[in-house]
């Protein structure tokens, strides 16, 4: 099928709502987000979010890739731009050729524990103080996707997890790994009420992660970056435990730490016993 004229004017309406999508603020108000490059948009087409519009240079090989890769029977209108649109409404230095319109999903806490008390299986969930780098969102995300974990709290001060940078340190996993934008202060305890221990991070810790149980229900609590977890919600832990750590570095990035401590967790869960 022949291609559509492509969108040439930077002054189109579209093109204006689409690259408003890169401020928090326009993705607040219009309730979705963008994704870049071949791989993010066939993982996006692929997943239960809602894909409203493709874009894409006609004649791009990663429109190509993105086109042939996507699943049969989607809802989602493929939009035919010009490279200038496609520069002016993304946030990579290089754009790829193609990118996609997806509607925000908005999940409780409630939602997500709804599987706990299950016991072994089920993998951990992460709660988020207040981390503010995206990059580092993006990465404890796709740590937790790799390492099995069933869902993600991002509490008060953290990032936007539709920030550009965010979802492309996902690398996908954006769209496997639930998650609920809330109070940290108020969705701890409805955790416990739930049966899931909660497992804070401190360098005051007494007990190193390796001698807890981690292979349960648990949800793990990270902090800022500079700050750690706040006072208050490291005191809703039922255990605080610490990275063990030899040579002379104080402590670990927040996203390396949730990635140590997500992996020991799947170690005791499927590995504790095996020969």
């Amino acid at each position: 099928m022949r291609d559509a004229e492509p969108i040439r004017s930077l002054q189109n309406p579209q093109v204006k709502a689409w690259a408003a999508l890169l401020g928090k603020k326009g993705r607040d108000e219009a309730g979705r987000f963008l994704v870049e490059g071949a791989h993010l948009v066939v993982e996006a087409l692929r997943s239960r979010f809602q894909v409203i519009e493709v874009l894409y240079v006609p004649g791009s090989p990663a429109a190509k890739e993105a086109r042939d890769a996507a699943p049969a029977g989607g809802e989602a209108k493929w939009v035919p731009v010009s490279e200038q649109v496609m520069e002016k409404v993304t946030d990579a230095r290089t754009p790829q050729g193609v990118a996609a319109v997806v509607r925000q999903r908005v999940e409780s806490p409630d939602e997500l524990l709804a599987t706990s008390g299950k016991g072994l299986g089920h993998g951990p969930i992460v709660a988020l103080d207040a981390v503010q780098d995206p990059g580092n969102l993006g990465t404890i995300l796709r740590s937790a996707d790799a390492a099995g974990a069933r869902a993600a709290l991002l509490g008060v001060g953290t990032v936007d997890v539709y920030n550009p940078k965010t979802i492309r340190s996902t690398m996908g996993s954006l769209f496997r790994v639930p998650f609920a934008v809330c109070d940290l202060a108020e969705a701890l305890p409805r955790a416990k009420a739930a049966g899931v221990r909660v497992v804070g991070t401190s360098l005051e810790a007494k007990h190193a992660c390796y001698d807890a149980p981690l292979g349960g229900d648990v949800c793990f609590l990270f902090g800022n970056e500079g700050a750690g977890v706040s006072p208050r919600l490291l005191a809703m832990a039922d255990e605080n435990v610490i990275i063990p750590m030899r040579g002379g570095a104080e402590s670990l990035n927040v996203a390396m730490a949730a990635t140590v401590l997500l992996f020991e967790a799947l170690r005791q869960r499927e590995f504790a016993n095996a020969k």
